[in-house]
């Protein structure tokens, strides 16, 4: 051998034993010394060879190696993680950890192949290794694979049941599947995902729930039973058949259900359970599924249609509650949860009478406790200034009738972020950057409603002290008794008008006001009066309903008005109605929209007292009156639909170009507009 290529198979020998690869350098320095048996460099490195595969028979490396790699990874320097760990899996092949750490780093850069191999060895190694399925499912959600993602984190569930990263983000991949097969071992994990406060609103995964549901053979044998007078017998079976469905009942319990099929059914049990009542009083193993009903009427707010057989039973049942209170004793249980199942419990006088107990205790906590509760919290609610403006007053009547939404859980981020990173990742423009420096965020949100937003916002955002304001003290009221219950220390809700904000005399690094303005009589000064209270340089996220996207929406509005159909419950209910009739087929797409399916969210969809509508254009024009730069919409689907035929980056930007992209995809902004905008001055 060369001198010249034995220096070659030295230096090659040192690269391999450098990348951990323990064999092949081995190879060049024995293919060395059978040449040169005296060479110093291949003995020195045989040497070191035989130390590192001394240190390779432990599975993991040093402790320190390891925290060094979560500290990069932690500082974002993903490149760097993969180029240490990727030799590391090479020297230490059993170590799970580190084939975490890689898949989780090459995630976050995109190479998902590179991710789901790594999850797939880290999970070869150590089967029960919860993290790794949890990174699995992630890596396989980005993929598009959302029933394996779902499989992936129901597996990181089973393995550590109080796994608040793994809920979150089963939840999410929840969100956009429909289940075409039966998976009974999943209904438990799902259960316990809507058990957790703040891993996923209820609402944005029942189409999915219910798809799982509808494979089960009892909801589905109810579901096709002929549409003839319903026994006694069909009744008792019925209930007995869907309460042993569990997660059913559960999904009842926390949010309203969106599936006309599943309604035509509960509506049935509902009436049959009214008016033969006498024949109930001694079913008890039927409470449960009478104490769903209940929650479940609650949660739509009663949007069920009745007839007058039930207007009558429902009269005599009132008489006979009122007879047992007057007498001094309290009511047959089940009395109360069918009665529950029409009228909120807190609307009664008696209601103070009624003893809490095991039977009623979900229904009286919900019906009677917590509403209770709102009306104390409404008189320690600050008050900015009297409401003046006629819009005004009666935007704000609509929603003490109908504090809208009515929500048991939200979906919140596991740890606040600051605004440097959070905008970092956020894909918008921004025209002055001093914003992403603030440590300390200022934040107003406006039109706060029942506290989604600001609860979110004020979670999202670390070390941020959050002022939520609404025309609406039962909204508000809502809003503080769920920020209490969720333990949340930074938000102070304000009852004021937008128009008057002035008097608040504060500037705000970020304002953030969704569904709002477009119910304003000018939505245009509403703005304006946001402007004025945010800094210089500040950011705000504005949302505005499309003109394009709301046109069945606008039909409909019109049809209300020229029937002269008013806003009182009985009237939705009745149009409600004939919407859901077949022969309106041209309107069943509003039956796709959740907000179809509770009575304040379907006050607030077709008959809000007042609606603006806007195009792109519009917007455009409005930024510049303003003095604001837009720096991006914040609707993922939207944003990558839109990258597909507009691919240079400024294109995102370009308001001229979302316009044409609009009228050729109408349903683009079905819910609204939704955009980041910043004050330039």
């Amino acid at each position: 051998m060369a001198k010249l290529s034995v220096d070659k198979a030295l230096l090659k020998a040192t690269s391999h034993t450098k990348k951990g690869e323990i064999v092949e350098a081995e190879n060049l320095y024995r293919a060395v010394l059978k040449m040169f048996p005296n060479n110093k460099r291949a003995q020195k490195g045989l040497v070191t060879l035989t130390k590192a595969s001394q240190s390779t028979s432990r599975q993991d490396p040093p402790h320190e190696i390891i925290n060094q790699l979560v500290n990069l990874y932690n500082e974002s320097q993903l490149v760097e993680v993969i180029e240490q760990a990727t030799p590391l899996t090479k020297q230490y092949p059993k170590a799970f950890i580190v084939w975490n750490i890689l898949g989780t780093a090459a995630a976050q850069t995109g190479n998902l192949e590179k991710a789901i191999n790594s999850f797939e060895k880290a999970i070869s190694l150590k089967p029960n290794y919860a993290e790794a399925h949890n990174n699995f499912g992630n890596a396989l959600k980005e993929q598009g694979r959302l029933e394996e993602a779902i499989e992936a984190f129901h597996k990181a569930l089973l393995l550590k049941p109080d796994f608040a990263e793994a809920y979150r983000n089963i939840g999410n991949a929840f969100k956009d599947v429909k289940f075409n097969h039966s998976i009974p071992e999943i209904h438990k994990t799902i259960i316990s995902l809507l058990d957790q406060k703040s891993s996923v609103r209820p609402k944005d995964i029942a189409t999915a729930v219910i798809s799982l549901l509808k494979l089960e053979p009892n909801l589905k044998k109810n579901l096709q039973e002929p549409d003839i007078d319903k026994t006694l017998q069909w009744l008792q079976q019925s209930i007995s058949e869907l309460s042993d469905l569990s997660l059913l009942l559960k999904l009842m319990s926390v949010c309203p259900i969106p599936d006309l099929e599943l309604e035509k059914l509960l509506k049935q049990i509902r009436a049959g359970i009214l008016l033969a009542f006498p024949n109930f009083q001694e079913m008890s193993d039927f409470l449960k599924f009478q104490t769903a009903l209940a929650l479940q009427c609650f949660n739509n707010e009663y949007i069920y249609d009745q007839s007058k057989d039930e207007e009558k039973a429902i009269a005599d049942l009132e008489v006979s509650l009122e007879k047992s209170f007057a007498k001094g004793k309290q009511p047959n249980p089940q009395a109360i949860l069918c009665l529950a199942s029409y009228k909120p419990l807190y609307k009664y006088k008696w209601c103070y009478l009624l003893a809490d107990n095991e039977h009623i205790h979900q229904v009286f906590i919900r019906q009677i406790s917590e509403p209770l509760k709102e009306q104390e919290l409404k008189t320690n609610i600050r008050i900015l200034k009297k409401i003046t403006d006629d819009i005004s007053i009666k935007v704000s009547a609509q929603y003490e009738a109908h504090p809208y939404p009515r929500w048991t859980k939200l979906g919140l981020p596991l740890n606040p972020k600051p605004v440097s990173k959070i905008f970092a990742t956020s894909k918008l423009k921004l025209f002055d950057t001093e914003v992403c420096k603030v440590s300390y965020p200022n934040i107003l949100v406006a039109g706060c409603g029942t506290g989604q937003h600001p609860i979110s916002t004020a979670a999202r955002f670390k070390n941020s002290q959050v002022i939520a304001v609404d025309l609406s003290l039962s909204s508000l009221a809502y809003a503080q008794r769920k920020t209490e219950e969720l333990g949340i220390k930074n938000i102070e809700y304000i009852r004021a008008d937008i128009l008057n904000l002035k008097k608040l005399d504060k500037q705000f690094d970020i304002i953030e006001s969704v569904g709002v303005l477009h119910h304003m009589n000018d939505p245009m000064a509403g703005w304006k009066a946001l402007v004025d209270c945010l800094k210089d340089g500040g950011l705000m996220k504005i949302g505005l309903y499309s003109e394009l996207a709301r046109k069945q929406i606008v039909e409909i509005r019109n049809e209300i008005s020229q029937l002269g159909i008013g806003s009182s419950n009985a009237e939705m209910r009745s149009f409600r109605q004939t919407l859901i009739k077949p022969e309106r087929d041209y309107f069943k797409e509003i039956r796709y929209s959740s907000n179809f399916y509770s009575l304040s969210e379907l006050r607030d969809l077709l008959f809000h007292i007042q609606e603006h509508r806007f195009d792109i254009l519009q917007i455009n024009e409005c930024l510049d009156k303003l003095g604001l730069k837009f720096c991006g919409f914040n609707k993922k689907a939207a944003v990558q639909k839109f990258k597909q035929s507009n691919n240079e980056p400024k294109d995102l930007y370009n308001l001229y170009k979302w316009q044409r992209f609009e009228e050729t995809n109408p349903d683009t902004f079905a819910g609204m507009y939704q955009f980041w905008c910043q004050k330039i001055a």
